[in-house]
């Protein structure tokens, strides 16, 4: 069994032919998907997505990009929206300066906002964090965010980030990247943590594994990153679904089937 901690099924890229990739999903071995939340908007159709389909949870949260919705009313809503019982995390937050710094301020009060939203519901956060790892940490450790637990998503930096991040109480955000040809970093945070601190996503409709990179993704192909790290840790693919499915179960606090 695979579960999927990270996609974006109510995105553009999936208007097309949504209901038949979730039925497609619903006969595989991924027996579990989380559909995150980026903006207000798309907090609430992650949510019709979990309530439409049973094996589907949601999260909500802002973004960095849209960093500007998180006021009082974007508060509220999100405090709303977590009431929903399939709605598992806040995220995914956090700071993003590749496309833009000139916002960081207003970045980093949202992220701390939000930060403060999931201590309040007793919720794990989905950190979003590119090109800001310092400021990320900071934030992580002045808010005492370990306590909620949660994952850096998508994770882009050293292997001795990965282990502080750890050491915090965060999983590791594992996806396509690993099975790229110029992944170095992230091959070799996937060899030194521990199995028991990864999860597996995919982050779709984006990054998709080899050899399906710059196509769109999806969960099915999940597979070709199980394979990379069980060849990275030595393990077999069950193995591998087998703990990263365990830890996910564990992160979002849903038991384990």
């Amino acid at each position: 069994m695979i579960f999927d901690t990270h996609a974006h099924y109510d995105d553009e890229a999936f208007e097309a032919d949504r209901d038949a990739i979730m039925e497609e999903i619903r006969k595989s071995n991924i027996k579990r998907v989380v559909n995150v939340g980026a903006n207000l908007r798309s907090s609430e159709t992650s949510i019709a997505l979990a309530d439409k389909y049973d094996f589907v949870y949601a999260a909500v949260g802002v973004h960095p990009d849209d960093a500007n919705e998180v006021n009082e009313e974007g508060i509220e809503r999100l405090r709303e929206l977590s009431r929903n019982e399939k709605v598992v995390a806040i995220g995914e937050i956090g700071l993003d300066y590749y496309w833009n710094k000139d916002n960081a301020d207003e970045q980093k009060e949202a992220f701390k906002r939000q930060i403060d939203l999931a201590r309040e519901l007793s919720l794990p956060i989905i950190v979003h964090s590119r090109e800001a790892a310092k400021d990320t940490f900071d934030i992580l450790s002045e808010k005492k965010a370990g306590d909620m637990g949660g994952v850096i998503h998508c994770f882009s930096y050293s292997p001795e980030i990965a282990e502080e991040a750890v050491k915090m109480g965060f999983y590791i955000g594992i996806g396509g990247v690993v099975t790229f040809k110029n992944s170095k970093k992230l091959k070799e945070t996937a060899e030194r943590i521990s199995m028991e601190n990864i999860v597996l996503e995919t982050d779709c409709p984006y990054l998709a594994p080899n050899p399906f990179r710059g196509k769109r993704n999806y969960s099915l192909y999940l597979e070709y990153v199980v394979r990379t790290i069980a060849s990275l840790k030595g393990m077999s693919e069950e193995e591998v679904m087998r703990e990263t499915y365990r830890n996910a179960c564990k992160m979002y606090g849903l038991e384990k089937e």
